[in-house]
């Protein structure tokens, strides 16, 4: 029970510091419109981008409605596009659990 609450606790604390200092309002990106040959660079951008600053989550860690949230706080980070956004957020909801 300790290290799950260690766990969680160390999770909230990564969150809370990658967060920025404006508050912005969270909006989804666009419906899935990324083909196939995107949704894999999706892939690749978020193994290559993500990976250089934390370990990387597994797409089913977490909803869709959850990686809104997450994508629009770490792409600014990442300095991705808002294309390479949208491509990386339709693969990680395109991994099914």
């Amino acid at each position: 029970m300790k290290s799950l609450f260690a766990a969680a606790t160390f999770a909230l604390i990564l969150l809370a510091s990658c967060t920025p200092k404006a508050t912005s309002v969270a909006e989804a990106p666009k419906s899935a419109t990324s083909t196939a040959e995107q949704i894999a660079q999706g892939k690749t951008i978020f193994e290559t981008a993500c990976n250089r600053c934390h370990k990387l989550y597994e797409p089913t860690q977490f909803t869709s409605v959850q990686w809104v949230g997450i994508m629009n706080t770490m792409a600014p980070k990442a300095k991705l596009s808002d294309e390479q956004h949208q491509w990386v957020y339709d693969y990680l909801v395109s991994v099914k659990k």
